[in-house]
C-alpha cells in the first residue's frame, strides 16, 4: 500500500485532505463475524445491511470516492477471522492508491463456548492488528456488548469484561480507534435486540454506525445516545404475571436459537458454512444514490 496514514488523534480526523485527494480513493474494509455481517438487518430482496454498510453510506459523504468491502461472514471464530479474512483485507489494501481503515470486530462466538479463554483470544486480537498497523492502514475495533438486558446471556458478564479490558488495552497500544459498545444505554434495551438475541435491530445497527463515524471523527445528524425509541431497560421486581412473561419468552427463545445453536456445536457445523461474503471487492458506492 502506498503511504501510510497519518492520522491526527487529537482533531479525530481520520484521513487528512491530501491522502484523499488527487484520485486517490479512501477504502473501508469491514472483517468479522454476524455482527459485522449485519444480521439480522435484513434488505428487501434478501441479504442484510448492517452497520458496517450503513457506516460505509456516511463515510461516503465524507469522502466521496470511497471504495468499500464487507469480508465479515456469520458464525466465524476469531482465529478463522484472523486467518482468512485479514490476509484478504491486506490484498485488497496493497492495490489501494489511497489511504485505508480496517474495522476488526471478533471474539464473540468464541466467548459463546465453553472453555474460551479471553486472554488467548486477546492475543490472537493483538497479532491480526499488529498485521494491519504494519501494513500503514488505520484499524478501528469493538468492545463487546453488555448482555445484561438477557438472563441466559447475562452469564457471560465476566468474561466479556474481561476480554474487553484486553481490547481497551490494544487499541490504546497499537494506536486504534476504540467503539465503546458497552457503555451503550441503547444497546442495553431488550428492544434493541432481534428476537434470537444474539444480533442487533435494524434501529440499533444505525446507533452504531453513528457511534463508530463519531469515533473517526466523521460528522452525523443522528444521535446515537438517543434511547427514547427503545423501550426501557426491564427493573426489578416484576409481578408474577411478568415474571411468568418472561419465563415463556426464555423458553421460546431457547427452543428457536439456544437449542439449535447446541446441535451445530455437537455436529462440528456453523451458519456460516458455505456462506461467501456478500461485497469481496472494493467497490464504490452508487454515485449519488448513497447507496451500497
Amino acid at each position: 500500500m502506498n503511504g501510510i496514514i497519518d492520522v491526527d488523534m487529537g482533531s479525530q480526523k481520520l484521513f487528512p485532505a491530501g491522502d484523499h485527494s488527487a484520485g486517490r480513493a479512501a477504502s473501508y474494509i469491514a472483517i468479522g463475524d454476524s455482527f459485522t455481517e449485519g444480521m439480522n438487518d435484513a434488505v428487501p430482496g434478501g441479504g442484510f445491511r448492517g452497520w458496517a454498510d450503513r457506516l460505509a453510506v456516511i463515510m461516503a459523504g465524507e469522502y466521496p470516492h470511497l471504495r468499500y468491502a464487507n469480508l465479515a461472514i456469520r458464525g466465524k471464530l476469531l482465529r478463522q477471522i484472523v486467518d482468512e479474512q485479514v490476509p484478504a483485507a491486506l490484498e485488497l489494501l496493497a492495490f489501494s492508491e489511497g489511504p485505508g481503515l480496517v474495522s476488526l470486530a471478533g471474539g464473540g462466538n468464541d466467548i459463546l463456548r465453553p472453555g474460551s479463554d479471553p486472554d488467548v483470544l486477546a492475543e490472537i486480537f493483538d497479532s491480526a492488528v499488529v498485521r494491519l498497523r504494519e501494513s500503514g492502514c488505520q484499524v478501528m475495533m469493538f468492545t463487546g456488548f453488555d448482555p445484561k438486558a438477557f438472563p441466559v446471556m447475562r452469564l457471560l458478564r465476566g468474561k466479556i469484561a474481561a476480554y474487553n479490558m484486553h481490547l481497551r488495552a490494544i487499541a490504546d497500544d497499537r494506536d486504534c480507534r476504540l467503539v465503546d459498545l458497552w457503555s451503550m444505554r441503547y444497546l442495553h434495551r431488550p428492544g434493541a435486540w432481534s428476537s434470537d438475541r444474539l444480533h442487533l435491530g435494524p434501529d440499533a445497527h444505525q446507533k452504531v454506525a453513528l457511534r463508530a463515524a463519531e469515533v473517526l471523527g466523521i460528522p452525523v445528524s443522528g444521535d446515537w445516545r438517543d434511547v427514547s425509541a427503545v423501550a426501557p431497560e426491564p427493573v426489578s421486581g416484576l409481578t408474577r404475571a411478568a415474571w411468568l412473561t418472561a419465563r415463556r419468552e426464555d423458553y421460546q427463545w431457547a427452543r428457536e436459537y439456544f437449542v439449535p445453536w447446541v446441535n451445530r456445536r455437537l455436529h462440528g457445523t456453523s451458519s456460516g458454512d458455505d456462506v461467501s461474503a456478500k461485497r469481496p471487492v472494493l467497490q464504490a458506492l452508487e454515485a449519488g444514490s448513497g447507496r451500497l
